[in-house]
């Protein structure tokens, strides 16, 4: 069977090589986005190379639903389409390109976490169970029949970087045991219960400031959330951007009495900051714009 691939990030790699492994499977073609758009994607992955030595027809477009690459993908006639990793709706005109049938995937147990930044919102939610899920695309986002679902559990310290490994690892378990059913005839899959619907909203860069004032094991958990390969939580000393990539909870921040976003402890290289709700944060790994752990008593947070 021929399929098409339209993707551009770690988990259109992960379903290439499923594919292209697959018996009874062509990877006929890679709709993708071309390097120099990799700024949509934090985990961006440049797979055109790797594509074309499968033998596949790779296709680069900044916009999936252009009738020139609407064009494109009715020449390489996929009989099934796969999307995983791609921001963008697949409109009707793309759909019938691309062999009529799509299966779409998403980091999240749907109906619940539509949309946007869902492994970021997974954390933050403080999510205890969650799935990747693949489904056939629809004309809503994230709301087609449910094809394979593989549950996990989120572990309480949970990072951006592991939560999306554990996707990874599901995505190709799920795409093995569905790639078989699919070469046997129609799937049907199990229709998501709507009125269960809950939506993530998009996260950028921005929304990894951190904000002192609030309590310490939430700025911890955002931390975790939008690490890497996300662009990761930030504050400021002056005009030195510190990004932090690790902290954890301090306990000896109880002898200390400072204002939120304060630096308490400091060896040079590491150091605690006090949060709102009089706990510290000991932060572990961290970039500085200026090469420099801030001194101590400095204010974090203020705009340079």
């Amino acid at each position: 069977m021929r399929a098409l691939l339209i993707g551009a990030v770690e988990g259109t790699r992960v379903a290439m090589e499923t594919i292209a492994a697959a018996s009874g499977w062509e990877l006929a073609g890679l709709l993708t986005l071309p390097p120099q758009l990799k700024g949509r994607h934090s985990d961006f992955d440049d797979l055109a190379g790797d594509a074309a030595r499968l033998g596949a027809e790779v296709v680069f477009a900044d916009n999936g639903n252009a009738p020139a690459t609407v064009a494109a993908v009715e020449k390489i006639a996929p009989d099934i389409s796969f999307v995983i990793g791609w921001s963008q709706l697949c409109r009707p005109a793309l759909v019938r390109a691309a062999g009529g049938r799509m299966v779409g995937y998403h980091p999240a147990p749907l109906p619940r976490l539509r949309g946007r930044a869902a492994i970021p919102w997974t954390i933050l939610l403080g999510e205890r169970i969650t799935a990747s899920t693949l489904f056939w695309v629809g004309e809503g986002v994230d709301e087609g029949p449910i094809l394979a679902q593989r549950f996990f559990i989120v572990a309480p310290d949970e990072t951006a970087r592991s939560l999306y490994t554990k996707h990874m690892r599901a995505l190709e378990r799920a795409l093995q045991g569905l790639l078989p059913q699919l070469l046997m005839g129609d799937v049907p899959g199990e229709d998501q219960d709507h009125r269960l619907a809950t939506w993530g909203a998009r996260r950028n860069a921005d929304d990894g400031r951190i904000d002192w004032s609030r309590p310490a094991v939430e700025i911890e958990r955002l931390i975790r959330a939008v690490g890497r390969p996300y662009p990761g939580a930030f504050t400021f000393s002056g005009a030195d951007k510190l990004t932090i990539w690790s902290a954890s909870l301090s306990a000896d921040g109880a002898r200390h009495h400072a204002s939120p976003g304060q630096v308490i402890l400091g060896d040079g290289e590491t150091f605690g900051v006090m949060c709102g709700d009089g706990v510290a944060l000991s932060v572990g790994v961290y970039e500085s714009s200026a090469g420099t752990a801030p001194r101590l008593n400095a204010m974090l947070g203020r705009a340079p």
